[in-house]
């Protein structure tokens, strides 16, 4: 199974000079960073509205975002025709995903949409997007029947050697069936192989029944996101049972859930327990539960289901450095990607509808969909006022990012996002989730310095795969730091340019148990990016106010993800 990247420790401290660092690179800053645009310069604004014009065909979305914040009301215009042309030509198409995109937007802008666009949006956005739809013919009566919409997932990576010999290289996992057409979802990491293009080999992906075990059935994939460790598969047979999905939002610790899956290879198990806890952070966006029913290497992907046999959460397991501690993805992120792991699908539908009987099949020459994640280019974590949670407090945005250019500055606290309320960091993670790359929305926010309560226009930007490393190619180590050990420096030194002083220590981060402090003077002598462990380095001397200001050598490092990019 793939090891997937933990957060409740995210940051390894190594004593001492290591060896690995005898590679490590000297600092590497940018010559420059982006700075805000001047609007009373009349050049930068002549400047700016030919970028304007230039992403108005391929990005007229972005055009508009950043017409708004130059506010010229003829430029304005100009991107909103545009913007609503696009948005009633991809409504005539079909492609309801592309529409919504831009209804969302122009929405942010209090822009007025007739009765019958609205409500055709509205009513056709989820009409075919498996386990949405609201209705469930095949759902089950018994518990048995929840086993028997429960499949395992069968990936045959043909033979590999060891000592000579050759063994059969087969990935078990579980899934299960959400809809009558063939849907059924499970992780990403279990079909890993089947859409990694650095892989190679053969694959060969296939399901198991409970009720044949003997017949492999292929499978395709439609779609995945592998920060939320998800997928949807398709098969071509009508399944006998299908789970509905229910509403995790409402599971409290303490309540009684069941697994199902196939753990080392046993088909239609199922095991029962509690909910341990429901806030885990082992992954890049939003929680994870927690689960004390027994599960093993196998049971990823399989459905953890209630008492009224309705999924609230999808099992990962085969975390060997967790052992007796087993963890579900909530079925609430399930419900906000789907679309997007099933567009691709869902836009052949469309241009496919006029074939013969109108019957739906996947292709084995059909690429499969990743789902990209918006983000904003900024980090923070949940503002607290004693155990009050009162928004998500912006302790970093990167230069020339979309925060930075909508205004957001260090300090502010977020408090609502497209009309939604935003009370924690996952508030806002969760609402991330079922947004499109693309799309502008607006947020309402309260100031570091006075409380004033203010609202701006975010634009969603394309999550790269790795946020550390495009903030620190694009920002200054005095305040790269911050994002990555939770700690700001400025320069200490007119003579040297690697002696730095600690000026601000967030709380929970590396920095913070390290018991780093401001005014502890801090030395930073190189940096690594290890691509093969996915974590950077850095080669630091310090000394510490509350350590008698000894010199100590030694190496941070820090994955090149956590949960607090957004």
């Amino acid at each position: 199974m793939k090891k997937i990247n933990r957060f409740c420790c995210p940051v390894l401290i190594v004593l001492g000079m290591l060896a690995s660092t005898a590679s490590c690179k000297s600092l590497q800053q940018p010559s420059q960073i982006e700075q805000p645009l001047d609007y009373s310069d009349y050049d930068v604004v002549d400047a700016e509205i030919k970028r304007i014009k230039g992403f108005l065909e391929t990005e007229p979305v972005r055009a508009l975002w950043r017409a708004e914040l130059l506010g010229r009301d003829d430029v304005i215009q100009e991107c909103i025709d545009v913007a609503y042309k696009k948005f009633k030509v991809a409504l005539v198409d079909g492609d309801y995903f592309t529409a919504q995109r831009f209804y969302k937007s122009l929405k942010a802008i209090n822009h007025s949409f007739e009765a019958s666009e609205s409500k055709k949006l509205e009513s056709l956005f989820y009409q075919t997007v498996p386990g949405l739809s609201g209705k469930n013919n095949k759902a089950p009566k018994t518990v048995a029947d929840c086993m028997h919409a429960t499949v395992t997932i069968w990936v045959d990576r043909g033979i590999k050697v060891r000592n000579g010999a050759g063994y059969p290289d087969i990935i078990i996992g579980s899934g299960f069936f959400i809809d009558e057409r063939g849907y059924l979802v499970t992780n990403h990491h279990v079909i890993e192989s089947m859409v990694d293009t650095k892989y190679e080999g053969y694959t060969r992906l296939y399901v198991k029944l409970l009720s044949d075990p003997d017949t492999k059935i292929p499978a395709k994939v439609v779609g995945y996101d592998s920060i939320l460790d998800l997928a949807l598969l398709k098969v071509e047979i009508e399944p006998e049972f299908v789970l509905s999905l229910g509403s995790s939002s409402d599971l409290q610790i303490g309540d009684r859930v069941s697994a199902i899956g196939t753990p080392i290879g046993l088909e239609g198990t199922i095991t029962s327990g509690i909910i341990s806890s429901t806030d885990r952070k082992l992954q890049t966006a939003g929680n994870v539960f927690q689960i004390d029913a027994a599960v093993n290497s196998g049971n990823s992907g399989g459905p953890l289901i209630d008492q009224n046999m309705k999924v609230q959460a999808i099992v990962f397991a085969g975390m060997l450095q967790y052992q007796g501690l087993n963890f579900a993805i909530p079925v609430e992120y399930l419900k906000q990607i789907l679309p997007y792991m099933y567009k691709s699908a869902a836009l052949k539908d469309k241009s496919s509808s006029a074939n013969a009987e109108g019957k739906e099949t996947v292709s084995e020459e059909e690429p499969s969909l990743q789902v990209i994640h918006p983000w904003i280019c900024a980090y923070g974590h949940t503002m607290r006022y004693g155990n009050k949670k009162a928004g998500l407090e912006v302790q970093y945005v990167m230069p020339g990012g979309s925060a930075a250019l909508s205004g957001l500055s260090m300090g502010d606290v977020i408090t609502q996002i497209d009309g939604v309320p935003v009370n924690t960091i996952e508030d806002f993670q969760i609402y991330q989730l079922s947004a499109q790359p693309g799309t502008m929305v607006s947020c309402s926010y309260k100031t570091a310095d006075e409380g004033e309560e203010k609202t701006c226009l975010i634009y969603f930007e394309e999550r790269p795969e790795y946020p550390l490393s495009l903030i620190y190619k694009s920002d200054f180590i005095d305040n790269s730091f911050i994002p990555i050990f939770g700690m700001q420096i400025t320069r200490a030194s007119s003579e040297s340019k690697k002696i730095y002083k600690i000026t601000k220590v967030i709380r929970g981060t590396v920095a913070d148990e390290m018991s780093f402090s401001e005014n502890d003077q801090l030395g930073v002598y190189a940096v690594k990016f290890d691509d093969e462990n996915k974590y950077i380095m850095a080669q630091i001397m310090i000394q510490r106010r509350k350590k008698g200001l000894i010199d100590v050598g030694m190496v941070l490092s820090a994955p090149y993800d956590n949960p607090y990019y957004f």
